[in-house]
């Protein structure tokens, strides 16, 4: 950015200062930063003109190729570094006629499992020496930092060559026991299509493709899971019930079947996570996560088409590092990260995490057990 006044510089600082997550800017209306979840106007510093947000808007996409991609697709996706302050994942667009921004400001550092609050069974994953695994959520629920987190796990783990294929580069991983190489779209390679062409060429043990955007990804991530490689993505669906579906969609109905046979081959974990305003001052908010690992029975339950079963599946696989969303709803209210009310909003079954929080548990079958 060539303006060193610019309104978005100084709220790329002023969100490092108040820990805020994401900026939003809009003609028209006053800045915004998303902190600890929650929206807040900043009502002290000037709207923005639309003439003053394309003079930003071209203080900021310094490349031509990135402003023809704006005026070509309507929007855009960059990554921006600021020294002293971090790294940010910015998206513009238009809307209603003029342009916004919204960056989120992504850690300096690698993220951890434990610097995300994040279960140790993830830790599983790194045995896995081939098939897909989905790391899922609605947007903005962490699904990057995710795959980061299992990528450096990996990386300190196993000598292996791991190929990230992102748009934007977001994380930058130094190797240590494994090599790690990032093609970013539109500058190491032209599109996510040739990308991942040839991608099973550039001799990867693990490959992450970031969001399964459509059915050539899908049918990529599968083939190369067939053919030996462990691979990352994610998608857009709320729990590992819903993940099915979501895949499913992307092929036409005669299809699914196959599909199905080859998502019970192939897919090794689920990790489907929201994330949740804390209580402790030390942490903005924190995942509640489900975790699914693809046993013979949840194979079989998606083979048969009773996804409607699979939960009660993560339940039953509680000792071989599974969970499910209500229990991990509860363990975060009785390990004193989130209240009661937050658990009750976000919970599917309200009733039951409230006999939970008291101490009574319903069993598979249908009794009341301790």
């Amino acid at each position: 950015m060539s303006n060193e006044n610019n309104i978005l510089k100084f709220l790329m600082k002023q969100s490092k200062e108040m820990n805020a997550s994401d900026i939003h800017l809009h003609v028209g209306s006053p800045p915004i930063l998303r902190i600890k979840g929650e929206l807040v106007r900043l009502d002290n510093l000037p709207m923005l003109s639309s003439d003053e947000m394309l003079e930003l808007i071209k203080d900021t996409l310094v490349k031509e190729r990135d402003r023809n991609a704006l005026e070509e697709n309507g929007g855009i996706d960059i990554a921006l570094a600021m020294q002293g302050i971090g790294r940010f994942r910015v998206n513009i667009f238009r809307q209603r006629g003029s342009t916004s921004i919204v960056a989120r400001r992504i850690s300096d550092e690698i993220p951890t499992f434990k610097s995300l609050n994040l279960p140790e069974t993830l830790a599983n994953i790194s045995h896995y020496v081939n098939g897909l695994v989905l790391v899922t959520g609605p947007t903005g629920c962490g699904k990057s930092s995710t795959l980061a987190a299992l990528v450096n796990d990996i990386n300190g783990k196993k000598a292996c060559h791991i190929l990230c294929i992102e748009d934007p580069i977001e994380f930058l991983y130094t190797n240590k026991k494994a090599i790690i190489t990032q093609r970013e779209i539109g500058i190491d390679v032209e599109s996510f299509k040739i990308a991942l062409k040839f991608a099973v060429r550039e001799d990867p043990d693990i490959i992450l493709v970031g969001e399964m955007r459509d059915t050539e990804t899908v049918e990529f991530a599968l083939h190369a899971a067939e053919t030996g490689h462990l691979v990352f993505g994610t998608l857009h669906s709320s729990n590992a019930t819903l993940t099915i579906g979501r895949i499913l969609n992307f092929f036409p109905q005669n299809r699914q079947p196959q599909v199905r046979k080859d998502i019970s081959l192939h897919l090794r974990a689920v990790v489907s996570q929201q994330l949740l305003s804390s209580i402790k001052p030390d942490i903005q908010r924190i995942p509640a996560c489900e975790i699914m690992f693809i046993n013979p029975l949840i194979a079989r339950l998606i083979v048969e088409e009773k996804d409607e079963k699979i939960v009660k599946a993560i339940k039953a696989g509680k000792e071989d590092g599974m969970v499910d969303f209500e229990n991990s709803i509860v363990n975060l209210v009785n390990n004193g990260y989130i209240d009661k009310e937050t658990a009750l909003s976000h919970a599917e079954n309200p009733q039951s995490v409230e006999m939970k929080l008291k101490g009574i548990f319903l069993s598979e079958e249908g009794g009341i057990v301790s």
